[in-house]
Order: structure tokens, then C-alpha cells, then sequence
């Protein structure tokens, strides 16, 4: 009777065991969850200023959004990872082919965020830039 307690109580250890590592495998097979709205939001290093100050150096006007007088607003998103890094850069709202180009490229050259953080501990973090062109 011992016996059989025992081999009951390691087969069903055994199988606990292995449902655990199934877990583990899984939830590291699968991306980190992309958060809306967390309680403190990623943020460009330097701030607002710091940004617009980024853009107002690296902004190259498309000759042919020049040429047609093209303005506009492009919105582009992006997650900000835990490391500060963008990743997954779209325009989410075209404007003019050029200037959504150029947005783009402005958004992958920027440096590493500070990244956004719940609970103290930092996630990844969808965010929806819009990139202003003004002639």
C-alpha cells in the first residue's frame, strides 16, 4: 500500500514536473506582451525638445514633396522594447509616398528610448508618433 502511495505521489510529481517545463518552453517561445497604456509611458531621451530638435537636424524635405507642395501629417508606430530599442516601425497613416518614406527613416534612426515600465518593471510598449511636414 506504501508502494503504491509512493509511486502515485512520483507519478503524479513526474507529471507536474513536465507541465511546469511545457510552460517555461512556451511562455519563452512567445513574445512578451505589447502594452497600450502602462503607468509610465516610454519616452524619447531629452524629452519633447530633445525630439523635435532630433527631427528638426535629421529631416531631409522629399524634392518631390517640395516640388508639389506636398504637407502633411504621417503617423507612424512602433514598439518600444524593454531596452529602449524600436522595433515593428509602419506607417500607420500615409500621407504622400515620399514623406511617409521619410518619416519612417527618421524613426529608425532615432537613438534608443527610455523604455516604458509597469509595476516598476519595463515592457514593451506600442506608441503612435505623428511626424509633421511643413513647407
Amino acid at each position: 500500500m506504501k508502494r503504491l502511495i509512493l509511486l502515485s505521489l512520483m507519478a503524479a510529481f513526474s507529471l507536474a514536473t513536465v507541465q511546469a517545463q511545457k510552460t517555461v518552453v512556451s511562455q519563452k517561445e512567445q513574445k512578451p506582451e505589447v502594452f497600450m497604456v502602462i503607468e509610465n509611458m516610454p519616452e524619447y531621451p531629452g524629452g519633447n525638445e530633445a525630439m523635435i530638435a532630433f527631427f528638426a537636424k535629421n529631416m531631409k524635405y522629399p524634392a518631390d514633396a517640395q516640388k508639389n507642395k506636398v504637407q502633411g501629417r504621417v503617423l507612424v508606430t512602433f514598439v518600444v522594447e524593454r531596452d529602449g530599442t524600436l522595433t515593428d516601425v509602419q506607417v500607420a497613416k500615409p500621407t504622400f509616398p515620399s514623406l511617409d518614406d521619410e518619416a519612417m527613416r527618421l524613426v529608425k534612426k532615432m537613438p534608443k528610448w527610455k523604455p516604458g515600465t509597469q509595476g516598476g518593471v519595463p515592457v514593451r510598449v506600442k506608441f503612435t508618433l505623428p511626424v509633421v511636414f511643413k513647407l
